[in-house]
């Protein structure tokens, strides 16, 4: 199998199916037999495919007289797929990218190749006409972005055009790929720096880009690294994947050692492996979730890094656990929430529907009234989502300290000082600010 049929089979699988882009990856390059350099070629085809369906739809509708809405589900992921490499694929020539949708379009229904050889010579012939767009109004925001039309308006509303286009422009570049450094795999007389400069010296002696990141002591950013999960470093546990803006939640934590803490909505469980790692294996972290199969992930994830203070089991956030109450020093909610703040790495945030969201404020909420029953006097809690509307994280906190005079926003002016975010409690990072993923989090203290 080629590497675009392995594209076509994921995008099949996620346009008629309703997979997840990452899952649907998974699946098909696992035993595809692809080499590294083909892997890379399918995930770019595939994720920007999905990324950029309205406009590639947009455009394709500009040169044919039937609508994208109304083909086949063959023909329209075939054309999309050539066009997204006719405007996107600097490495791919035109003719490549129109020959070999017309052969794959042949073997998956011949009548309709000679339409699809059509409209890709058509599109390439025309393509500065084609792709022509004014970005002036919130419906050719969402069109060109390629995003539900509620979700420009909300961000429009609560950022301003001009911001909202620059955040929309930096969620369509391709994310980096952060690595966060076990710091429990010290060696003797060796600190966290001396750690991280040796993963940098051994990952550039293989010829890849490392550097690290300013205010994160044990975060690499890196560029090249394919099949991390299979690379020594990764499979003996001394790095992880994490992006920056969620190894922050740890830091703003900044558990001490031998603390209890509580992750209430803990799976995958990248966070809670980062506290444990912070807490230097040492105290608990119980790190729930209501999944059972999350649960085995979350051991497993915890058995390679060789953490031994955290305990995953199963759990629901909603319901109030009566024997937690009063027992924790911190108390992690990372809520469920729209995700808005992510859509670089889960491109099918952009086509949720408006109702799929409206009732996560008031799930958000009820979680954090129940983390507020577990924390001791004195204890921390942690709010944060991966979102950038305000309902699910300003007026969220706003709601919970009017009706909680026991609890206060905590200082957190313990974190890098270099990353110049706001030390009041609160920090909201947007996608377009320091190159990471779009953040809110807060820590509250129990008095």
């Amino acid at each position: 199998m080629t590497a675009r049929e392995v594209a076509y089979k994921i995008l099949f699988d996620i346009e008629v199916n309703g997979n997840y882009s990452n899952m649907a990856l998974n699946k098909y390059i696992k035993d595809a037999g692809l080499d590294n350099q083909d892997k890379g070629f399918v995930t770019d085809l595939v994720y920007g495919v999905v990324e950029r369906k309205r406009f590639l739809d947009y455009m394709i509708n500009k040169v044919s007289k039937i609508k994208a809405r109304k083909m086949q589900h063959s023909v329209k992921l075939v054309l999309r797929m050539g066009v997204y490499q006719l405007l996107y694929m600097d490495g791919v020539a035109d003719y490549a990218a129109i020959n070999e949708s017309v052969d794959m379009m042949k073997r998956l229904d011949k009548r309709s190749a000679s339409f699809v050889n059509a409209v890709l010579r058509n599109i390439s012939r025309r393509l500065d006409e084609v792709k022509d767009i004014s970005l002036n109004t919130i419906d050719k925001l969402a069109l060109y972005y390629s995003y539900e039309k509620w979700i420009v308006e909300r961000l429009v509303k609560e950022y301003g055009f001009e911001r909202t286009e620059s955040i929309l422009r930096t969620l369509s570049k391709k994310p980096n790929i952060y690595l966060r450094v076990n710091r429990t795999k010290l060696g003797p007389g060796q600190d966290i720096d001396g750690l991280v400069e040796k993963i940098i010296e051994d990952l550039r002696s293989e010829g890849l880009d490392a550097s690290r990141i300013v205010g994160f002591e044990e975060a690499i950013r890196v560029k090249g690294l394919k099949a991390i999960d299979k690379h020594p470093l990764f499979r003996e546990g001394y790095i992880s994947i994490q992006d920056i803006s969620s190894m922050l939640v740890g830091k703003v934590m900044n558990p001490d050692k031998g603390a209890r803490v509580l992750d209430l909505c803990a799976a995958p469980g990248g966070k809670s492996t980062h506290i444990g790692e912070l807490m230097e294996n040492t105290g608990s972290i119980i790190s729930q979730d209501i999944y059972e199969h999350k649960i085995k992930l979350m051991k497993a994830y915890a058995n390679r890094l060789g953490l031994k203070n955290m305990e995953p089991g199963l759990g629901d956030a909603l319901v109030l656990n009566e024997n937690y109450i009063g027992g924790f020093d911190y108390v992690l909610c990372d809520v469920p929430c729209s995700g808005m703040g992510i859509v670089r790495r889960k491109p099918e945030i952009k086509y949720k529907k408006e109702d799929e969201v409206l009732g996560l404020p008031e799930i958000q909420y009820k979680i954090l009234e129940n983390a507020s029953s577990y924390l001791k006097k004195g204890g921390i809690l942690i709010y944060s989502t991966c979102t950038i509307f305000c309902e699910e994280n300003v007026d969220i906190v706003e709601k919970f300290l009017s009706n909680h005079e026991d609890f206060i926003l905590d200082d957190i002016s313990h974190v890098d000082k270099s990353l110049e975010l706001d030390n009041k409690g609160l920090i909201k990072i947007l996608p377009d600010q320091q190159d990471m993923d779009g953040f809110f989090i807060c820590r509250m203290k129990k008095i």
